[in-house]
Parts: C-alpha cells; structure tokens; sequence
C-alpha cells in the first residue's frame, strides 16, 4: 500500500520551499516527521532514501514532510549554508503543523550537515510550536584538528589489517613510497596540531567561533529525546564520535537521560544499500514507537 502523498509548496523569507507530504490512511496522525536535507542532497536523498523512509513512516502511521530548502533542488532563492538553516527548518515544522492538524508532536529527522543544522538552530525550533523530537544520523563535525587525526585512525590503520592491502602489496600494486610518504605528512599534523579539540572562546552571550560549539550546546541543551544513529564504516561518524569523546561536555552526552544511540558497524556514511536503509527505517520506527 501507498501513503497518500501531495506536493506544496511555502514560504521561507521570501523564498518558496516545495516539500512532498506523506500521510497515513485518514490523516489521523499523532507523530509528524519533519526530514531535513543537508549538503548537496534533494529531497529524495541518496539512494532515494528520504523518499522511501517517508512512504515508510507513512504506512506506520505517522505524517512526514521531505522538502528542499532555499538554493536546492526546486526551492527558490541561495543556499545559506547549513548553519544558517534554522528560519528553512522552522518553516517545514510550521508548514507540517498546518497542513496535518491532528499532529501533536513534531520530529526532526536530518542526515549529516541536516543533523547538525538542527542542534545548531535549536533556539528557532523550540517553543510548543516547534520540534519535540530529534533523530540524527552521522553528524557533521568537519575541522582541521579532527579531520586528520580520524584518517589516520580509520584509513591507514584499517588498512595493516586489511588483508587485500597486503595482496596488492605483494602484488606490486600499491606505491609503497608515496603511501609511506602520505601517512607520514598526516602523522606529523597530528602530532603538530594536537588531539583535543578546544572549545572557541567567547565574551559572554556572543556565539561560538566554533559551529561545533553551538552544536554541542544544542545537544546538551535539547530537553526532547534524541536518537542518534551512526555509521560505523564512515568518516564524517568517526569524527564526530572523535569530537564528543574529547569534549569536556559532550562526551557525557551518551548517557543523558532521553538520548538514544544505534550504531550500524557495517553501514556506510549515506546508508547506500537496501539493508542499511531497512535498518535506519527499523531504528526510526522503534524509536518513534
């Protein structure tokens, strides 16, 4: 069976966002899902991700609006970049809110920068009007003192116990100078960098240089539950398990009350095959439930 599904578009300061609504048997929904796109990304998603996870709430019984923020896809108007997604996400919730009446609470759903932008814009999304519900899936926490250091940790030492490395290796397929050459610079910016990433200073209630900051105060200060479903075979995750676990603050994050984490060791950063999104599917609708 097919959720019932009807296009819209509105408005955005000034811009028009177009979103696809999926709605269940009667319209009767208490849970609505909003799913954020980030990055390059439409609101299929990749692999048709977001399109097929909408249809599949829908059909559980939840009403879910996909739509492309300003700059993307048909959406009118420039991409602000994801940090300042915030009025793009509160638009959605709104819009979602008036078209299903029935809703009584509201879910963001986002992946990768999606996620972040959502912990980021937290103040445009609070209020009995806002997002009661958050679920993010690998984190982006991009920056120059973590990028290399989890490269490092996740490529090359990944690769000694690979054991098709070690058949090109025997094979003459891998440039054992150049290779040698790599890991080394990356090693040395490690070490000349440092490994904990410090908190951006700041004068009272100005904001964080840092974007990873006001995410990290998102997430602390969320008063919602939160799922977190992370993708053990991918960069993007590893850095921000790498950002929470150094932060002074964030690491306590897994064991906050309300907080829920899923982690998938095979899947990889987009969740490209049919079992990895059944399993991303199973983890939102459980957690939902």
């Amino acid at each position: 069976m097919t959720p019932t599904e009807r296009a819209l578009r509105f408005d955005c300061e000034g811009e028009s966002l177009v979103g696809v609504l999926s709605l269940p048997e009667g319209d009767a929904a208490a849970v609505g899902v909003v799913i954020a796109v980030g990055g390059p990304q439409v609101r299929v998603g990749s692999h048709r991700q977001f399109l097929l996870l909408a249809r599949r709430l829908a059909m559980a019984g939840h009403a879910v609006l996909r739509f492309d923020v300003r700059g993307m896809g048909d959406a009118t108007g420039e991409f602000p970049g994801f940090e300042a997604l915030g009025p793009d996400l509160a638009a959605a919730v709104a819009t979602l809110r008036e078209q299903v009446p029935a809703v009584r609470h509201v879910v963001l759903w986002g992946l990768c920068d999606a996620a972040t932008a959502a912990l980021i814009n937290r103040p445009a999304l609070a209020g009995p009007a806002g997002v009661d519900g958050l679920v993010m899936l690998n984190p982006w926490a991009r920056h120059a003192d973590t990028q290399v250091r989890t490269e490092v940790k996740q490529y090359y030492a990944k690769r000694v116990f690979d054991p098709a490395f070690w058949r090109k290796l025997r094979a003459g397929q891998v440039n054992v100078w150049q290779s040698a050459g790599e890991f080394g610079a990356k090693l040395w910016r490690v070490l000349r960098v440092g490994v904990s990433p410090r908190p951006a200073a700041h004068a009272d209630d100005a904001a964080p240089a840092d974007y990873r900051e006001r995410m990290a105060g998102g997430a602390l200060g969320f008063a919602g539950p939160q799922l977190y479903i992370l993708a053990g075979n991918d960069h993007v995750c590893a850095e921000f398990l790498d950002y929470t676990k150094d932060h002074p603050r964030l690491r306590a994050l897994w064991q906050r009350p309300g907080v829920t984490r899923v982690d998938l060791p095979r899947a990889d950063h987009t969740f490209s095959s049919a079992a990895l999104r059944q399993q991303v599917e199973d983890a939102t609708l459980h957690w939902l439930q």
